[in-house]
């Protein structure tokens, strides 16, 4: 493949390589605009994604994700090449990288590369774009604009183009045809089951457009949703005391909600993250001014009633299909054991693509971590028996092959998606005729605690099984495992942050207290240990 190494050095120039954490993105998004025309050479021109978000994080932050030609995160190995790219310090090493991967992958030039590329409501995106942008232009990309978007939608728009000429294309290639989709699954499998009302906390982010364009593809009244923090682009409010982060990691009702007349005792609530690919639920059982009164459902108590209802389902078809679910060691062990009494359970590294990786090797596999970030895989096998078993089925069989089926449109399959998950929540619930009280009284999650403790050099802190074990330094688990032992129903377990020089510490028990002291006592031991 040629390299058209004057336009690359030319345009690299205006995104050099910083001296400051600062001013690094707009140099990374110039090189990820070059590497993702890379990997849609390797693809023989399929689209790839290029997403400017920095998802839950507080608006300054800012940050670029790649998306894969079939709507899924981007391939492992294309992981360290990114890298390369990143760090390369001058121009000339920046070609070098380049040209590498073009003779390691034997990339050919006649084909066009072709990317799309959409970005959130931070203040900085523009810039970013614009980097991106450069980056595309260099190597003469062929790109797709998809404008203020979510994460999950950016994916959606991958997929869609790339399988529009197949005998089985995704959906519309259209932000329309998003909605579109999700508003006709969502018709179609609720039938004229009623969900119960919701309030949505949209984060000020562009989640607050994606709940929108849903609801005007829905029949009037179709659902009962009050939107609030609704307020995209302006300075200072996104994820600003809101969002499913601020409310899963501060475990209360989002700033201000005291003063909101939708906000009631009993009522169910959820919120959105800045870029709408996590998703928690909560409700109140008192006054909103009353701490004590918040209950909190968070990704724990997405998966148990989406695996204990498919599991349902699947059973009435009698087909031979396994659904299993996956979490991490940060699952709440109530959860864990509610799960393990109805289907199988892989435990994985924290972090969705390992979750989404375990999750295909089921039939149906239901993942969610404990912050909202999560969806519903259906393999292909599963996809097949199920159509070819509808073609013979009725009574209850056929309605249950149905209505899987239907569901299998309605759940983003590519990637946790805030809308798509919070319709699979409200057609459940429907289905069951419960509230908010009735999913949460399914179990009751023992008291947990996080703690973050900082130490000079986190890769001293080694982790085996899942995260869930400590293999150096030497002795610390041990010693861990004996503070457990001291309190009815204790579990802990630390492992280093992937992005700070620090370890997180996670603990739960029977009671409030006990955890409060497990968590404190072990993160003593592992500021000892550092």
């Amino acid at each position: 493949m040629y390299l058209p190494e004057h336009e690359i050095v030319n345009a690299s120039r205006a995104y050099p390589k910083p001296d400051t954490q600062a001013d690094l993105l707009a140099s990374n998004c110039f090189r990820m605009g070059l590497v993702a025309a890379l990997r849609s050479l390797s693809l023989d021109g399929a689209a790839i994604g290029l997403m400017v978000t920095a998802s839950h994080n507080p608006e300054p932050d800012n940050g670029i994700k790649m998306v894969d030609s079939m709507g899924q995160m981007l391939a492992p190995e294309w992981e360290p090449l990114c890298t390369s790219v990143a760090n390369a310090a001058t121009e000339d090493e920046l070609f070098r990288t380049l040209r590498h991967i073009i003779d390691t992958f034997g990339l050919d030039s006649t084909i066009q590369p072709h990317v799309v590329y959409a970005w959130d409501s931070r203040p900085s995106s523009p810039a970013l774009v614009d980097a991106i942008r450069a980056g595309l232009h260099a190597l003469g990309a062929t790109s797709t604009e998809g404008g203020l978007l979510t994460t999950p939608q950016l994916h959606y728009l991958v997929l869609s183009i790339n399988t529009r000429h197949t005998p089985r294309p995704f959906g519309e290639p259209t932000e329309q045809g998003y909605y579109r989709k999700l508003a006709n699954a969502y018709m179609a499998v609720a039938g004229d089951r009623r969900a119960p009302p919701l309030v949505v906390d949209c984060a000020n982010g562009v989640g607050t457009r994606s709940l929108q364009g849903l609801l005007a593809a829905l029949p009037p009244h179709t659902l009962n949703i009050t939107a609030l923090r609704t307020a995209v682009g302006e300075r200072g409010q996104l994820n600003h005391g809101c969002g499913a982060d601020y409310v899963k990691s501060q475990q209360r009702l989002p700033q201000g909600y005291e003063n909101e007349s939708a906000v009631q005792p009993g009522t169910l609530l959820c919120s959105f993250d800045g870029d709408a690919d996590r998703i928690v639920f909560y409700y109140l059982t008192g006054p909103a001014s009353d701490p004590a009164s918040f209950h909190l459902l968070d990704g724990d108590k997405i998966a148990s009633l989406a695996a204990d209802y498919l599991s349902d389902l699947v059973k009435t078809t009698e087909l031979p299909l396994q659904l299993g679910c996956v979490q991490t060691a940060y699952a709440n062990g109530a959860s864990t054991a509610y799960l393990q009494a109805k289907v199988p359970i892989t435990c994985t590294k924290t972090g969705v693509k390992h979750l989404h990786h375990a999750a295909e090797q089921y039939d149906v596999g239901v993942y969610f971590e404990a912050n909202g970030h999560g969806t519903v895989l259906f393999s292909p096998h599963a996809s097949v028996q199920m159509e070819m078993a509808a073609k013979q089925a009725d009574g209850a069989k056929a309605a249950a092959l149905h209505e899987l089926l239907t569901l299998a449109v309605l759940i983003n399959q590519t990637v946790g998606d805030a809308v798509s998950d919070m319709l699979l929540v409200l057609v459940i619930l429907a289905a069951r005729g419960w509230d908010a009280r009735a999913w949460d009284a399914s179990y009751t999650d023992l008291p947990n605690r996080l703690a973050k403790v900082s130490v000079p050099d986190r890769t001293v802190f080694q982790t085996t099984d899942a995260e869930r074990r400590l293999t150096s330094p030497a002795n610390v688990q041990a010693q861990i495992d004996e503070l457990v032992r001291t309190v009815p129903s204790g579990r802990a377990f630390v492992r280093p942050s992937g992005t700070e020089d620090c370890v997180r510490v996670y603990a739960e028990a029977a009671t409030s207290e006990d955890a409060e002291r497990l968590v404190r006592k072990v993160s003593e031991l592992v500021s000892s240990s550092a």
